[in-house]
């Protein structure tokens, strides 16, 4: 049965991409509340309390997204871990403008597609319980396609009928994107897909849409907008939960980790840690800022041994507009972008134009590596080869 949607709110407006992004940095730096998602299925009429099975632990499906920087499990440490790479000059490996090679990634995912456990009773982050009692037609919708990712790495793929225009992978070709203008949900593109189940985040609005969604009876469960490398077992553990295949999301924590784990074995271990700048723009919208703490890119430039000069220069929000006095103290030696964002300036001899990039040192020897949009930002399954491949690009190596 078609959802019918009722008439829609009088909307002023959409924000703008600036503006979106300090919004959901805001959100980033906000505490949230610690919520719970519980996987446990009600005990089937005419079993007994002692035979039926354990109730799954409960799994937090929020947490504060400036908290996040913990050392990463000490399975991923451990898992495809090799001898460290010997150690090099950073400043002398590479030269000139590199694109990190994404193209060939693969989705990990569970060997076997799993039978979900349902109802699940969840906690949504917004403080609303949802009862998901079917999970055969899904819409995720999240800014940078995480989530779409990890349903897929779940094994339930063929169970997504919609997602974002960010989920780009292979794997998701035959899902309809619901976000056909951009970041903006359509509402009428959803509910023509009869979902059973909405899963997203505060990334990507305009949120009385999703409101509008769930008023109108399509449970709606929102997930840790906060995106970082060791909150990823956190977010696959969450949605598995969710599903009702907590299962299956150990054992794709396990895939995923063991890929991270290799990634990091491989980078090199520098004598002099390149400093990298990460630089969001959007020459087109007149937007550009400059990252630090809680970006992400944070995380990802750590990640592939680097300085993210942004946080060594004592920004304090995730994303700051960017000046050339900022450029200039941070000093990097590589500027990294989004294919996307690079392009939208002109390419390499548009971004050196900008006023304080020739002032640097990636500026004069124009040492820029760009990374496809999707694969950066996004801390899902393929994050590991994220790294392996930004790292070949800042070193010049095959990691």
């Amino acid at each position: 049965m078609k959802h019918a949607l009722p008439a829609l709110r009088p909307h002023t407006g959409l924000l703008s991409a600036s503006s979106r992004r300090v919004h959901r940095s805001l959100l980033a730096a906000t505490a949230l509340l610690s919520l719970t998602v519980t996987a446990c299925a009600p005990t089937p009429p005419g079993t007994s309390a002692s035979n039926a099975p354990a109730p799954a632990a409960l799994v937090a499906a929020c947490s504060d997204g400036t908290a996040g920087k913990l050392a990463l499990p000490t399975d991923w440490n451990a898992a495809g871990a090799s001898s460290p790479a010997a150690q090099t000059d950073s400043t002398k490996t590479a030269t000139g403008p590199s694109t990190a090679v994404t193209a060939g990634m693969t989705l990990p995912t569970v060997s076997t597609p799993p039978t979900p456990a349902l109802p699940t009773t969840v906690t949504s982050c917004d403080g609303a319980t949802v009862s998901v009692t079917d999970v055969s037609r899904i819409v995720t919708i999240d800014l940078y396609g995480t989530l779409t990712e990890i349903v897929h790495g779940l094994g339930l793929g063929a169970n997504v009928v919609g997602h974002d225009r960010a989920a780009s992978f292979p794997e998701a070709a035959n899902g309809t994107v619901v976000t056909p203008s951009g970041h903006d949900l359509n509402a009428e593109a959803i509910t023509a897909l009869d979902p059973t189940l909405i899963l997203t985040d505060t990334t990507i609005g305009p949120l009385e849409i999703q409101q509008q969604l769930r008023d109108i009876g399509i449970p709606v469960i929102f997930f840790d907008p906060a995106r970082t490398l060791p909150g990823i077992s956190h977010q696959i553990t969450a949605v598995a939960g969710a599903l009702g295949v907590p299962d299956s999301g150990v054992d794709l924590n396990k895939l995923v980790g063991t890929d991270i784990a290799a990634a990091l074995s491989l980078v090199p271990a520098e004598n002099k840690p390149l400093r990298v700048a990460f630089l969001y723009v959007r020459g087109t919208a007149g937007v550009y800022l400059m990252a630090g703490p809680g970006s992400g890119a944070d995380d990802m430039i750590a990640a592939a041994g680097a300085v993210d000069v942004g946080t060594d220069i004592g920004l304090k929000m995730p994303f700051t507009q960017l000046t050339s006095e900022a450029l200039i103290k941070s000093a990097p030696d590589v500027l990294l972008l989004m294919t996307g964002g690079l392009k939208s300036v002109g390419g390499v001899d548009g971004l050196v134009k900008i006023q304080g990039i020739n002032q640097t040192p990636a500026g004069t020897s124009r040492r820029v590596v760009d990374i496809a949009d999707d694969s950066l930002l996004g801390f899902g399954p393929r994050t590991g080869q994220s790294i392996r491949a930004l790292a070949a690009a800042l070193y010049g190596s095959e990691s």
